[in-house]
């Protein structure tokens, strides 16, 4: 019996990797306009030197990836599709940082578990640079 005991708290992570995906929201700010490509939605660290638009507000977290950097990187792909979805051709990052859930699982079984999960945040302003 003991083997349920760390076999169940190990296949719930799993699950949890495996079925995991970044996720987000968007708070519409300014005209939208044509949906692109996520590929063509470029991020920006420092306001671009063109005259630009502000066209919402994206956010993404993701914990879904092996290491950090691949939870940075499922959450800047939502970040970007979410950008894209708008017509938005920048991302304008305005923060980034970690935030901890709680995975409670094992209900019906007998053992309970509870597993901190930390993942990736940003927000950013999703942008229209002219020219681009």
């Amino acid at each position: 019996m003991k083997t349920y005991g760390i076999l169940l708290p190990l296949i719930a992570l799993a699950l949890m990797v495996i079925e995991g995906c970044a996720s987000g929201s968007t708070i519409i700010m300014g005209n939208v306009r044509p949906p692109v490509a996520s590929e063509q939605v470029k991020i920006y660290l420092e306001p671009p030197s063109s005259a630009y638009e502000i066209i919402g507000l994206v956010n993404a977290s993701s914990d879904s990836g092996w290491t950090e950097q691949g939870d940075m990187n499922y959450a800047i792909q939502e970040l970007k599709k979410r950008a894209a979805k708008i017509g938005a051709n920048g991302v304008l990052i305005m923060s980034s940082g970690d935030e901890t859930t709680t995975y409670v699982g094992g209900y019906g079984t007998g053992y309970n578990y509870v597993v901190p999960v930390t993942g990736k945040t940003i927000q950013a302003k999703a942008i229209f640079v002219e020219g681009k």
